[in-house]
């Protein structure tokens, strides 16, 4: 009786490893939804970056806002810049410790200038542009500066210069949303964040490729004939081949429509990013589609192909 039951223990220990691991080699752990939107939160005097001030709050969080006028904010470092899923925004831009990046109606990207200083930069702490780098799903051309008053660099997005707000704690805190009518998230685009109607990932009928996989934003897919998919996902384009071909950012399994389920997980790329895979094949965007719809990186350098919904290089000879 006692070699029976611990052999059925051991038998479902295995099996549960396998199933772990069977798909890709590795987990199929994706990253989690960042924390929903604080819809009532309350709008301190001065959150807006408007006149009365600017009020600092919370003792020691990192950002100067201790409630002290005039405190000194401690700069904290951008890093590598991700995107995270909202349920109710959609992807948002967070810096390299998880939290959200925002932008100031007030502000302007064409030519990008800030407006928000003093006490406004207390709650909203300008993010600095020295060792901003893109991660996986930003693209590194959208990665700009703007230089503020007092002489130091501020990282713009698309033109739009990028803050973190003094109330966000934790890693997917979004409450500085909606402050005042004139802060929001930033998605990886520079644009405001907003849910968008179509899944992480979906399939549209091409005239000229048929069936291909696009983003949340139509953008079209694409695999690098010189990565690897078995016994692991592995991911060969780095450099300045990421900044031409952005890393499509981890999708839940179940936002995604028509595309395979088998193999459809995130990966860890060599520097501590994740990337999307299809069928276990990493993919990407391109830089030089400027519209949903183009298909601009279809058969580039013999190796760019646009995506298949069961993971296969649309197009690529042998295929």
């Amino acid at each position: 009786m006692k070699t029976s039951w611990r052999t059925a223990s051991l038998v479902a220990t295995a099996a549960a490893v396998l199933a772990l691991t069977t798909a890709c080699g590795q987990d199929n752990t994706t990253t989690p939804a960042s924390a929903a939107r604080n819809a009532g939160a309350t709008v301190a005097a001065g959150d807006d970056g408007g006149p009365g001030g600017g009020t600092a709050i919370g003792a020691g969080n990192g950002y100067g806002a201790d409630g002290k006028q005039g405190a000194t904010a401690q700069v904290i470092p951008a890093g590598k810049l991700t995107v995270a899923s909202n349920p109710e925004l959609g992807e948002v831009l967070t810096d390299g410790s998880g939290l959200t990046l925002y932008r100031f109606d007030k502000d302007t990207a064409d030519p990008p200038k800030t407006n928000c200083a003093g006490d406004c930069a207390t709650t909203w702490p300008p993010v600095p542009a020295d060792d901003a780098t893109a991660g996986a799903g930003v693209d590194k051309a959208l990665l700009g500066e703007v230089t503020r008053a007092d002489g130091s660099k501020q990282l713009t997005i698309g033109g739009w210069p990028a803050y973190r707000y003094a109330k966000d704690v934790n890693a997917g805190d979004v409450n500085g949303q909606g402050v005042g009518g004139t802060w929001f998230a930033l998605a990886p685009t520079g644009k405001k964040a907003e849910p968008s109607d179509r899944p992480g990932l979906s399939v549209r009928e091409d005239p000229e490729l048929g069936e291909i996989v696009v983003d949340r934003d139509g953008m079209t897919v694409y695999r690098f004939m010189k990565d690897k998919a078995w016994p692991k996902s592995v991911s060969n384009c780095t450099g300045a081949c990421l900044e031409k071909w952005p890393a499509v950012a981890p999708v839940a399994a179940d936002d995604t429509e028509g595309v395979k389920k088998k193999g459809l997980m995130p990966f860890t790329r060599p520097d501590g990013t994740r990337q999307m895979t299809v069928n276990c094949w990493p993919v990407y965007t391109f830089t030089g589609d400027k519209a949903p719809g183009d298909t601009n990186g279809q058969g580039v350098g013999g190796t760019w192909y646009a995506v298949s919904p069961d993971g296969k290089p649309v197009g690529a000879p042998g295929e």
